[in-house]
């Protein structure tokens, strides 16, 4: 079993950063991917960065060059770096771990990111 909890979520403006961050706790050691998700009201729940074991990380075009995925293994923990904000990125932040040989995944409870025109 894996727990993630997600924090750093708030209020900004355009053009502002936040740093959101992902800790997990329980095994693992099992895991082989982290990725960070968003949710906004009404709409599906979609993939924006990740990062592998391996430490190769991906993002979705909408972000590429705002937005950096990041890792700390001793503290387990991954961090979404986000400059540059807009709007349209509002969204209720999830990260999501998948772990073990059956790639199990994980989910945290979220954080909620605002952004203000």
């Amino acid at each position: 079993q894996v727990q993630l909890v997600e924090s750093g979520g708030g209020l900004v403006q355009a053009g502002g950063s936040l740093r959101l961050s992902c800790v997990a706790s329980g095994s693992t050691a099992s895991i082989n991917y982290i990725g960070w998700y968003r949710q906004a009201p009404g709409k599906q729940r979609n993939f924006i960065a990740g990062i592998s074991r391996g430490g190769n990380t991906y993002y979705t075009d909408s972000v590429k060059g705002r937005f950096t995925i990041s890792r700390d293994n001793a503290k387990n923990t991954v961090y979404l770096q986000m400059n540059s904000l807009r709007p349209e990125d509002t969204a209720v932040y999830y990260c999501k771990a998948t772990a073990d040989a059956r790639a199990t995944d994980y989910w945290g409870q979220g954080t909620q990111v605002t952004v203000s025109s």
